[in-house]
């Protein structure tokens, strides 16, 4: 079960696609299994996507992804993946991909998710006491979520036989990691080396680009600065605050803001919050009014207005077109 090369023939992957999913995560899998086969000058892997019911599955850009057949769950693949890119709305184990997902879970294989993928895991109990990671915009709801869980903000996880990672190019580094462990780490970097990756990454490299690494090491009071602003959202600092904690003076700071970061601290510090606000509205069931009070909004009116000043329609509105599209999706 993807541990060491004890089984003969083509090992098949499987993909369960769900409506939304990211094309390019999927692209990624399919290239490092191809340069996998290029250089063992066979086939050691098949990817085989799958759909609930058999049907092509729509990705969030809208075009249509032919499958080879619905998901078998008595008779899963040695390695299944859960692919989706949007986190569910109330996901019970009435719902076929969880009720599929659980039969699956019963039977001998490994079984992953990556972006939100590991959401319909979750809802399964296939996750529970297992280390699991999803992408860094969905994980303080999936960890409020799921408390059995050990929500981590690692690149991948692999805990037993359950694999999950944060999407994006972590899908490759999550693959080539479970490849290594049949076919070793040398004939792995091969086909990373390839496909020009530096390295491959582990499960403690970060899933956020560092803002040292946007704006160099040489900005270490930049980048103490915006560090201290995503620490303090709900009680928000001065700008003179900020910038004594850092030990430079208001008028450095606003010259180091505006010259690498093209704002001035207070605006980034707003968007900062507003942000925030906005993942919490499509993520969580908080009322807006919470919402406000834990990014920094003194009051209900206070935030309506930053908000709509910002992304052009009110909290309310934002919330309720979000639920829109969800069911749409």
């Amino acid at each position: 079960m993807f541990h060491v090369a004890d089984q003969p023939g083509t090992q098949e992957i499987g993909v369960l696609l769900l409506p939304g999913f990211a094309p390019g995560e999927y692209g990624l899998l399919l290239d490092c299994v191809g340069e996998l086969n290029r250089q063992a000058e066979t086939a050691l892997y098949r990817v085989v996507p799958l759909s609930i019911d058999g049907a092509p599955v729509a990705s969030r850009y809208g075009v249509p992804q032919p499958v080879e057949g619905a998901l078998r769950p008595l008779a899963p693949p040695p390695l299944l993946f859960v692919a989706a890119a949007e986190p569910p709305r109330g996901l019970t184990l009435q719902d076929p991909v969880v009720a599929a997902l659980a039969l699956a879970g019963r039977q001998r294989c490994l079984l992953g998710g990556w972006h939100a993928g590991p959401f319909w895991l979750a809802a399964a109990g296939l996750l529970n006491g297992c280390r699991a990671t999803v992408h860094w915009s969905l994980l303080e709801t999936f960890s409020d979520g799921h408390p059995l869980i050990i929500a981590t903000t690692a690149l991948f996880e692999v805990d037993n036989d359950r694999a999950t990672c944060g999407g994006g190019a972590s899908v490759a580094d999550l693959f080539l990691h479970l490849a290594a462990r049949q076919h070793g780490t040398e004939f792995v970097a091969l086909a990373a080396e390839y496909l020009l990756l530096d390295r491959i990454r582990g499960r403690d490299d970060r899933q956020r680009i560092p803002l040292r690494n946007r704006v160099g090491a040489t900005q270490p009071k930049l980048v103490q600065a915006v560090l201290l602003m995503e620490a303090n959202l709900e009680e928000p600092l001065t700008t003179d605050e900020i910038a004594q904690h850092v030990c430079v003076s208001r008028r450095q700071l606003e010259r180091l803001f505006k010259q690498h970061l093209d704002s001035v601290p207070s605006q980034y510090y707003l968007e900062l919050r507003l942000n925030r606000a906005r993942q919490m509205l499509r993520q969580t069931s908080k009322s807006i009014i919470q919402i406000g009070l834990s990014c920094g909004f003194s009051s209900g009116p206070h935030f309506s207005s930053a908000y709509r000043n910002h992304f052009g329609l009110t909290p309310r509105d934002d919330r309720q077109r979000g639920a829109v599209q969800g069911g749409a999706a």
